[in-house]
């Protein structure tokens, strides 16, 4: 169904309107996000990474090294391009835009942890994300 608007100012004025609560809308999306995500990282536990050179031994409890994203696979729908205005993503090589994970020092079960549950907060939105991660 199209409205019927009386003048253009008006039409401009409406969609004006209807544009800043949707962007109103994902930054509470995206606050969300942070904090759940965040909540997460923090209730969970990385297995311990054991390192040895033969004589001694080291155990690292953060696990092992490595990064992790939040990935937008489509770059031009309303929230990827208010993201990219917004917060953080950038545009990624591949298509799309991505969100880098870089707190949590070098842990890559924190990362994912953090990645994975920012995008299914996201997704729990309507917005298409995925996660992904790779070990150092």
């Amino acid at each position: 169904m199209t409205t019927q608007y009386k003048s253009l100012r008006e039409k401009i004025a409406a969609e004006t309107k209807e544009r800043k609560k949707r962007y109103q809308f994902y930054e509470q999306v995206v606050l969300e996000a942070q904090i759940v995500a965040h909540q997460a990282v923090k209730k969970h536990t990385p297995t311990p990474m054991h390192v040895t050179d033969g004589k001694n031994n080291w155990v690292i409890d953060d696990g092992v090294c490595g990064f992790a994203e939040i990935r937008l696979p489509k770059g031009n729908t309303s929230f990827a391009r208010w993201a990219k205005k917004n917060t953080n993503f950038e545009k990624h090589y591949g298509g799309g835009l991505y969100l880098w994970v870089s707190d949590y020092n070098q842990s890559m079960e924190r990362k994912e942890v953090y990645a994975r549950t920012y995008a299914s907060v996201l997704k729990r939105h309507g917005i298409e994300a995925y996660a992904t991660s790779r070990m150092d």
